[in-house]
């Protein structure tokens, strides 16, 4: 069939060449792949996706361009949506993710860590007011800039993204709101429906109480992201700066990768830019009922849960 000039972002030399020999990605066929991925979604009367180019591509791109995968991660990622409807039913553009954004707890870093490395992001739990946010509500944000990304961002694509999660001064008031089902299903959420790939989370000023957290989050994800996902757990910043050059990190941390009021400045201008995009989220989703075959419910994606308790805190 014939396929037309896809919309997309040009590559830098440096992404371009990691997207055909890592990603099998092969610029005069995206056009038929793109074509045989919207074939098939035509096809499929339960499945209400986004269909423009950055966005599949996305998708073709976190899956090697194996055309098989990228339909289970579609699926997944709007079957998902669909079945929790408490994180991902009410992803607006409104005061309370505009709240969440300006805490600065949650910071996209502008330079990637090399031109064709990949995407840093920086989370610092001190800055998150567990009194005025639940953890819901962070995750909810969190997963609109994972999603604005898969349209912006190339870098996080093509060479997936690092985790550091500054721990200085993690609250009491944060951990007793962990809850280690939401933990477990966005462990299935990143496995099974996220295209970006998460390569690394590197804990920094990591107390007791964070290494525990974090080896308790890890022990619920599904396993083939603990095979995926290293963890790295720094006492401080200088051993830190050891494996990711003191440059990457913003001005505060004594970088030179943007000033926190900067990025959180940029990343809102371009949240606004989505409001009208996360408006139209609810449109698009699953009918299970037009499921031929198998239904999917809770259990078939996220396994038998039991009942979870929240951590208990000494």
């Amino acid at each position: 069939f014939p396929a037309m000039v896809p919309d997309l972002r040009p590559l830098n030399p440096e992404l371009r060449s990691i997207a055909a020999a890592e990603l099998n990605e092969v610029e005069e066929r995206v056009p038929a792949d793109l074509a045989a991925l919207r074939d098939w979604l035509a096809k499929q009367p339960y499945l209400r996706a986004r269909q423009d180019d950055q966005f599949l591509i996305g998708f073709l791109r976190g899956c090697k361009f194996s055309l098989e995968k990228t339909k289970s991660k579609l699926d997944h990622f709007y079957t998902i949506k669909t079945l929790m409807p408490e994180l991902f039913g009410s992803r607006l553009v409104d005061d309370k993710s505009l709240a969440i954004l300006r805490t600065g707890t949650y910071l996209r870093l502008p330079k990637p860590w090399g031109p064709g490395g990949p995407r840093i992001q920086l989370t610092n739990y001190d800055r998150f007011d567990a009194k005025r946010f639940k953890l819901l509500d962070f995750f909810r944000y969190w997963t609109m800039t994972l999603e604005q990304a898969i349209r912006e961002d190339d870098n996080s694509n093509i060479s997936g993204y690092i985790e550091i999660n500054d721990m200085a001064k993690l609250s009491v008031s944060f951990l007793a709101q962990v809850d280690l089902k939401l933990l477990k299903r966005m462990g299935t959420f990143l496995d099974k429906a996220q295209p970006s790939r998460l390569k690394g989370i590197y804990l920094i000023n990591c107390p007791k109480e964070g290494m525990a957290l974090m080896n308790l989050a890890k022990s619920f994800m599904p396993s083939k992201l603990q095979q995926r996902v290293s963890f790295f757990f720094f006492k401080n910043l200088e051993k830190f700066t050891e494996v990711l050059p003191l440059e990457y990190l913003p001005e505060e941390y004594g970088g030179s990768n943007g000033s926190i009021a900067e990025i959180q400045a940029e990343a809102e201008k371009q949240f606004v830019s989505y409001k009208e995009y996360f408006a139209e989220d609810s449109q698009y989703g699953v009918n299970e009922q037009l499921r031929p075959g198998q239904r999917v419910n809770e259990d078939s994606v996220f396994g038998i849960e039991g009942s979870f308790r929240k951590l208990d805190i000494d």
